[in-house]
C-alpha cells in the first residue's frame, strides 16, 4: 500500500469504528428502560441536589479513568516513554473499542495503537498486568464480602461454613501471592518449548519487581475505591436508611460476581442489573432504586468515557507512521 492509500484506510476504519460505536450506544440507551426509572427517581428532588450529587459521581469518573491512565503509563515505562496526556488518549479510545468486543477486548487494541508498532504486543502483555491487578482486589474483597455475606444471610451449617472460610483465604492468598510473583509466568512460558521463541514477547513479565507491582497495586486500590464510591453515593442518596457496611458489602459482591461473567460493555448493564437486583433484596425492597443506581452508574462510567473516546479512535496510529494517521 502507499502511503496516501495507507492514509484513506486508516480513516475508513477509525470511522467505521466510530459509526459502529455510536450505532450500539443509541440502540442500548434507547431500548434502556432503568435510565427512565432513575430519570422517575429524580423526579421530586430539587435541582441542585441533583446537580450536586450527579456531578459529584461524574467527576469521580473522571477520577477513575485518570487513575488509569497513570497505571498505565507506569506498567508500560519499561517498554515506551509516553505524556500523560497520550495515556489518557489511549485510555478512552480503548473505552470506545471495548463496548462492542466481549471482555473489553477492544481496550487492548485501543491503547497498544497509541505505541510504535514493535512494542504493541508488549504492551498487551503489560496491560494484562495492570488487569490482573484490578482483579486480584475485585476476587479478594469479593470473596471476603460473599463470606460475610453468607454468615449473615445464609444459614449454613457451622462445618460447612469453616470450609468455606478455608477456601476464602486459600482463594485470596492464591491472587496475592501469583501477583506479587508474576514472573514466575515468565519462567513457565520459557520452561516451554513452544512458548520459549515468543520470549521477546513475554519477557517483560521478569522485569516487574514487588515494589513496582506494589505502587501498581494501589493505583488498582485507589480505582476500587473511587468506582465503589459512586456506587456507595448513589445508593445512600437514594435509598436511605441502609446500613453503611451492609451497602458496602454488597457493591463489593457486585463487582466480584460480575468480574467472573463474560460480558460484552453494551449488555453488561443486564448483568449488573441482575446482580444487583438479587444480592441487594436481602437488605432492601427498593428494587427499582437498586436496579435504576446501577444503570446510571453504567451510563456514567462506560457509555459517556466511550462517547468521549470517539474523538481519540481519529489517533489510532495503524500503521506505525511517525504520526497519528
Amino acid at each position: 500500500m502507499t502511503g496516501k492509500q495507507k492514509k484513506i484506510f486508516s480513516l475508513l476504519i477509525k470511522a467505521a469504528i466510530v459509526v459502529f460505536a455510536f450505532w450500539f450506544i443509541y440502540h442500548k440507551l434507547v431500548s434502556n428502560k432503568n435510565l427512565q426509572n432513575f430519570k422517575t427517581l429524580l423526579a421530586d428532588i430539587p435541582r441542585l441536589e441533583i446537580i450536586t450529587v450527579i456531578g459529584s459521581v461524574f467527576l469521580l469518573m473522571f477520577v477513575n479513568w485518570f487513575l488509569e491512565a497513570a497505571k498505565w503509563r507506569r506498567l508500560i515505562e519499561h517498554i515506551e516513554s509516553i505524556s500523560f496526556y497520550r495515556a489518557i488518549e489511549s485510555v478512552f479510545c480503548g473505552l470506545t473499542l471495548a463496548i462492542f468486543t466481549p471482555n473489553r477486548l477492544g481496550e487492548y487494541g485501543g491503547r497498544v495503537f497509541f505505541l510504535s508498532p514493535k512494542r504493541r504486543i508488549v504492551g498487551v502483555v503489560a496491560m494484562t498486568v495492570g488487569n490482573i491487578g484490578q482483579l486480584v482486589l475485585t476476587n479478594v474483597f469479593g470473596a471476603i464480602a460473599l463470606s460475610i455475606f453468607l454468615y449473615r444471610f445464609i444459614n449454613l451449617d457451622y462445618r460447612l461454613f469453616f470450609a468455606i472460610q478455608i477456601l476464602v483465604f486459600a482463594f485470596c492468598l492464591f491472587f496475592i501471592v501469583f501477583f506479587f510473583n508474576i514472573r514466575w509466568l515468565n519462567g513457565i512460558l520459557l520452561s516451554i518449548k513452544f512458548t520459549r521463541k515468543y520470549k521477546k514477547f513475554y519477557s517483560i513479565l521478569g522485569r516487574y519487581r514487588k515494589n513496582e507491582l506494589f505502587k501498581i497495586l494501589m493505583f488498582c486500590l485507589a480505582r476500587y475505591a473511587v468506582f465503589s464510591s459512586q456506587y456507595f453515593i448513589l445508593f445512600t442518596w437514594l435509598i436511605p436508611g441502609l446500613h453503611y457496611a451492609d451497602i458496602i458489602m454488597m457493591i463489593c459482591i457486585l463487582f466480584f460476581v460480575q468480574s467472573t461473567l463474560p460480558s460484552l460493555d453494551l449488555f453488561d448493564v443486564g448483568i449488573r442489573s441482575v446482580t444487583a437486583s438479587y444480592f441487594f433484596s436481602f437488605i432492601t425492597r427498593q428494587d427499582v432504586a437498586v436496579i435504576a443506581c446501577t444503570a446510571s452508574i453504567w451510563l456514567i462510567n462506560i457509555i459517556i468515557p466511550a462517547i468521549l473516546g470517539t474523538y481519540f479512535v481519529f489517533k489510532l496510529n495503524f500503521f506505525g507512521t511517525s504520526k497519528s494517521n
